[in-house]
């Protein structure tokens, strides 16, 4: 069990028969009344974020996730595929347990996978990985007046608007929680 005094960014807990994840929380003390805990939460499984708030010290049952590094091989048929660093196990992931992750994958790169109760729920990868331009146009000499940004199709297929100067062939550093581009690596 866990009070909510002890909610922080990544805690998981269990509501509702699912696994949840805190994402944000503001401890509040009204002038007049009980303290209490404002937080936003994120289902593991689905991906669904809620608002939700407990008393101050409520317990709430804390979910044990288990995080292994594991490897991304390979993408096919609908599947990736993962192998654990330690025991050499894979495993197949779908499109909805990587969300938004697959987008950011390379082949070869460790990541940490998350098991509640044995099953797979979804990936924790970096904040930020570096992936090369593979098609962009051309930047125009002197066209900086505005500041403005034009397509880039990264290695993994992913698109991300970046400014002029970047080319193909450059290695950019990507934000994975927002999908933009933070700067050339």
């Amino acid at each position: 069990m866990i009070s909510s005094n002890d909610f922080r960014t990544g805690v998981t807990v269990e509501l509702d028969n699912d696994v949840w994840q805190v994402v944000d929380f503001q401890h509040v003390k009204p002038g007049k009344g009980a303290a209490f805990v404002r937080t936003k939460m994120k289902n593991v499984r689905t991906g669904a974020v809620i608002e939700r708030t407990f008393n101050a010290g409520e317990k709430i049952p804390k979910a044990h996730v288990d995080r292994r590094e594991m490897q991304y091989l390979y993408a096919g048929d609908g599947l990736y595929n993962f192998m654990d660093t330690e025991t050499f196990d894979q495993y197949s992931l779908n499109d909805s347990q990587l969300g938004d992750a697959k987008n950011f994958l390379k082949e070869n790169m460790n990541i940490a996978v998350m098991f509640f109760q044995g099953t797979v729920i979804g990936v924790d990868i970096p904040n930020s990985v570096e992936l090369e331009v593979i098609e962009t146009d051309p930047g125009i000499r002197g066209d900086t007046a505005t500041g403005g940004t034009k397509p880039a199709k990264l290695e993994t297929g992913y698109v991300v608007k970046v400014p002029l100067f970047i080319n193909v062939g450059d290695v950019l550093r990507v934000d994975t929680r927002s999908g933009d581009y933070i700067e050339r690596a």
